[in-house]
This record gives C-alpha cells, sequence and structure tokens, in this order.
C-alpha cells in the first residue's frame, strides 16, 4: 500500500476517534461537563465488555487511579469526570470501545441476546432428568443442582448466568483440547498414522479398534490417549504436564485454570478399563516407539483433571470459535488447520453416543465431559460452556444438551439453517439498523416508547437521528405527539435535530405537540425554536 494512503487513512482513524471520545462524553454525560463514570462503565457492559477485560486494562486503571485520588483528597470517591479527563482516560483503548458503541461487534444487540440467554437457562434449570457420574467418587458429590451458562464472543464480549465461578474438571472436554494441541505440535498427517477420525459406533471406552488396528478418533478413550501419547512425548511427565497445563491456560485467556489432585487419585484408582485399553492398544503397536504406558496413563488423567469454571471455559470455546486466537487476549495459540480438524471431530464424535443426533439437532461442534460440561462452539461467533453435573442416558449434561437444542430453535446457529433462509428463527449477528428502513423503525419506535438509552445507542452508531419516515415524520414529530420530554431534550440539545422540520402535511413536532395537548412538550420546543431563530412567534397551523 501507499505509504501516503496508509498514512492518510491513519490520520483519518485518529481523527474519528478523537470525534467519537467527544460524541461518546455528550451522549453519556448527564450534565453538560460531567460523565458520570459508573453509567459509563454500564453502558459499557452492555455491549458485553466488563471493566476487568485485559484490553480495557489502560482506561480502567487511569479512572482507578483518578478515584483513588480523589478519596485520599476529599475522603471519597468522586463518580465524575469532565471531558477532557475522560478523553485521556479512554484514549488508549478508544478503538475496541468504539467498536463497542458503534454495534461493531459480532453480536451488535447484545444486551437482548443476553435476555434471550436468561430464557433458555430458566427452561433448563427447570429439567430435573439425570444422575451424577458415580464411577468416579469425587464427580458423584457435585450438587445436582448446579447449573451455569457461560458466553464469550470472537470479539470477547461475555456474558453469564447460574453458578459459573464453581471449579469442575474437564474430563472429556480435554480431549478436544489435547487433539487440538498434537495437530497444532504435529500436524493432522502425522497425528492420522496413529488415531481415525471416523465414529466409532461404540461407547467411548470400548475395548476395540478400527480395521486398521487404530482407534477409531480423539474424542473416545483410547484415541485420546493415543494422542495424549504424541503430545511432546521427548518430554518427561512433569514437562509434558507443565507444557499442556500452560497452552491450557493461553487457550482460557488466562483465566481460572487449576488442577484437582482429589479427582486425578479417584480417576487412577477407578481406572481398570482405560489400563486394560493401553495394554490392548499397546499390543497393537498403536503407540510412538519409545512409550511408558504408565506414565502416559497417568498424563491422561493429570489431562481429565484440569480445573476449569463455565467463565474460563467459555474463553475457551470462543478461542476455539476465533480459529485459534484467544479473543479477550489477541494470543494466537493455536493452528487454524488444527481448529478446522478439531471441530470437525467435535461435529461428528463429541458428544459420546449422542454425536449423531446431536449433529442432527444442534448442527454444531461441540465436546461433554461426565464432569457435567458441555463446550459448545459457534464458529466464527461465540463459544458457550453449560455446566450441571446430572447426566443422561449417554454420559451428557441433562441440561447442557436442552440448552443447545433450544438454542437452535431460537437462533439460526445451526450449519444449515440459511440454506433455509428461515425467518422464525432471529440472526442476533444482524444490527437492528442495517437498513435505511430498519433505521427509521428503530428511531420512531424508540421514540414512541420514550426509550432514550435505545436512542443513544442509535446516535453512538452513527445514525442520522432526523431521518424521516415515508410521510416526513421523524423521531422528534413522534416524541412531541407522546409527550416525551427525555427524548425531546435528547434528540434537541444531544443530537442537534432542527425542530423546524415538518412532515408531508407540513407539520413540525411543535404542533404535533399543540394537537395532542402536550403542554409541557410544546412549551419547550417553542422555547427551542425561539432560541435558534429569536423573531420566530409560533403559527398555529391551518390544521389546527
Amino acid at each position: 500500500m501507499d505509504s501516503k494512503i496508509q498514512g492518510g487513512q491513519l490520520n483519518e482513524a485518529k481523527i474519528d476517534h478523537v470525534h467519537m471520545e467527544d460524541s461518546l462524553f455528550d451522549y453519556l454525560c448527564e450534565t453538560p461537563d460531567k460523565l458520570s463514570i459508573t453509567r459509563f462503565k454500564t453502558e459499557l457492559e452492555k455491549t458485553g465488555l466488563r471493566e476487568t477485560d485485559h484490553r480495557l486494562k489502560e482506561s480502567m486503571a487511569k479512572i482507578a487511579s483518578i478515584q483513588s485520588e480523589n478519596i485520599k483528597r476529599e475522603g471519597h470517591a468522586y463518580d465524575f469526570l469532565d471531558r477532557e479527563t475522560f478523553k485521556k482516560c479512554i484514549a488508549d483503548n478508544i478503538v475496541l470501545i468504539a467498536k463497542a458503541f458503534r454495534e461493531e461487534f459480532v453480536i451488535p444487540d447484545f444486551s437482548t441476546f443476553c435476555q434471550d440467554i436468561d430464557k433458555l437457562y430458566e427452561k433448563g434449570k427447570s429439567n430435573t432428568a439425570g444422575t451424577t457420574a458415580s464411577y468416579i467418587p469425587q464427580l458423584a458429590r457435585f450438587n445436582p443442582n448446579l447449573w451455569g451458562v457461560s458466553v464469550c464472543t470472537v470479539d470477547g464480549q461475555r456474558y453469564s448466568i447460574g453458578d459459573t465461578e464453581v471449579p469442575f474438571c474437564l474430563q472429556s472436554v480435554g480431549k478436544a483440547m489435547t487433539y487440538a494441541l498434537v495437530l497444532s505440535d504435529l500436524s493432522s498427517e502425522v497425528v492420522h498414522q496413529y488415531v481415525g477420525q471416523e465414529p466409532s459406533g461404540q461407547p467411548f471406552n470400548m475395548l476395540c479398534l478400527n480395521p486398521n488396528n487404530k482407534p477409531h478418533n480423539p474424542m473416545i478413550n483410547a484415541g485420546a490417549i493415543v494422542t495424549c501419547s504424541l503430545l511432546k512425548k521427548d518430554l518427561n511427565l512433569a514437562d509434558r504436564f507443565d507444557f499442556t497445563n500452560k497452552m491450557y491456560k493461553r487457550m482460557a485467556g488466562n483465566e481460572y485454570l487449576s488442577f484437582n489432585n482429589s479427582v486425578f487419585l479417584s480417576e487412577r484408582e477407578t481406572a481398570d478399563r482405560n489400563f486394560a485399553l493401553g495394554y490392548y492398544m499397546r499390543e497393537n503397536k498403536c503407540f510412538p516407539k519409545g512409550t511408558n504406558l504408565i506414565e502416559l496413563l497417568d498424563f491422561y488423567f493429570q489431562c481429565c483433571s484440569a480445573e476449569i469454571t463455565c467463565e474460563s471455559g467459555a474463553v475457551i470455546a470462543a478461542t476455539l470459535a476465533n480459529g485459534g486466537i484467544c479473543p479477550t487476549t489477541g494470543d494466537k495459540v493455536l493452528q487454524p488447520a488444527a481448529i478446522r480438524d478439531t471441530l470437525s471431530l467435535m461435529l461428528s464424535c463429541g458428544m459420546y453416543d449422542y454425536s449423531g443426533q446431536f449433529a442432527f439437532k444442534v448442527g454444531l461442534p461441540a465436546k461433554s465431559g461426565v464432569s457435567g460440561g458441555v463446550m459448545l462452539v459457534v464458529p466464527n461467533v461465540m463459544g458457550i460452556y453449560m455446566w450441571s453435573p446430572p447426566l443422561d442416558q449417554y454420559g451428557n449434561s441433562s441440561r447442557g444438551i436442552q440448552f443447545c437444542e433450544n438454542l437452535v430453535d431460537c437462533f439460526n446457529f445451526h450449519n444449515y439453517d440459511n440454506l433455509n433462509h428461515n425467518h422464525e428463527k432471529r440472526d442476533p449477528r444482524v444490527r437492528k439498523v442495517d437498513t435505511q428502513s430498519s433505521n427509521v423503525v428503530t428511531l420512531l419506535f424508540s421514540a414512541f416508547n420514550g426509550d432514550v438509552t435505545d436512542l443513544r445507542r442509535c446516535a453512538i452508531a452513527g445514525m442520522d437521528m432526523s431521518t424521516p419516515d415515508y410521510d416526513g415524520r421523524t423521531a422528534l414529530h413522534i416524541a412531541a405527539a407522546e409527550g416525551h420530554l427525555d427524548v425531546i431534550k435528547f434528540l434537541l440539545f444531544k443530537c442537534k435535530v432542527s425542530p423546524f422540520a415538518v412532515d408531508r402535511w407540513g407539520f413540525t413536532a411543535l404542533d404535533d405537540a399543540k394537537r395532542f395537548e402536550k403542554v409541557e412538550a410544546g412549551e419547550l420546543l417553542l422555547k427551542s425554536m425561539q432560541d435558534i431563530r429569536p423573531d420566530y412567534l409560533y403559527q398555529p397551523h391551518s390544521h389546527d
């Protein structure tokens, strides 16, 4: 690219961001010269960004420093910032903040999406089917009423509801993660010399191999043990575990990841079937040369016993959805080709003996574990992690399965929904204001309902707040007819909408206020018109 052109574009972007800083202050401030920190954080959270987001650390640190200085100086935290201070605080992270308020994230109307997630969560809450896993004693002790759902989009938008900070073990969900690590390290060609790519049609811990004397796929126990044998096989056991733990942590955006030694010991004590699988595969020469079977099985049990929460699990799922790049840190953890192959096998083999039904009904890559976790990936959109200990007959979380099926009933996330142009399902990726006509509908509907928050969102997104409908009626006309003073003030004083605009019949907003007997609205509009044109005298419209 020509350096002059590139420099020009950068300068334009810089100017645009400076303008955005002023626009944000103007639309969010409650008085002409003060903006509430609490309000700014609240509005930011509605877009899906948390104040704890690593990508906002510079801005939040500056705001925290200002509040700390206020406490030292005045004995209490001061909640307001003036224009210049606000601009200095957000300058370092303005690109991300601008994207958030302009609704340029993958889920533009994130607050409405979260309300839908709440409804799906509540449906799952009433599901009391299933029992906790009993063959690992530590897992059987979990409270069956625990239920959490966490969402993380590829833009790092976050939402959680329920028991999302309770630690639990990865169990078989770790199989997908380990497989992705091995693929990134060795390539698909090397890995699949040792393990197949087909559904087995057998229980996950079945003592069987495919016709080529390989495990059927990496998502069952036999295949997962073999992939563990390939992961950094030249390192000693301690270093292999450290490497895996570090990579899991990077996939989780450096959020909660631990190790449950009690579950590890419990797994090892009840591992007769896995030991039998190991010896059976060693007899059939399934492992690389020099594999120490006892150490390998210990490593496999350690991977199963890694501990996460729904919160950190959602980031792992989002890293897979984002092609191997962690959305909350920008860290490129895995290779795109490895993600492609991992998601392919998750779709066909990730849900135990329910995998075929799940692919048919849900149509998305997922992996479950007997601790009650379900990791769902909506490619290029988001990752969702669900956790509830009671399992169905296949070993999948009963609530987790219900949530996934309800999710694709509500949204067109199924891989093949878009083929049918199914208008009964919603697409949360589409902005409400993507077209001119929908802009007008959004503006007028918000004005009719007196919804200043939605109007503010429209303004920050760059919409023309004076856009008329087919009849020439604007949001100001509607607000005047309904007598919504807050909306009128916002449109007049924040958005600088002209009060002199007329509809196809020649009516101004003031005419509408008079016609519908909204006295206060009329007085406000008349004063505004006289402030603009001091000699303006209201002449009642001939239709009055």
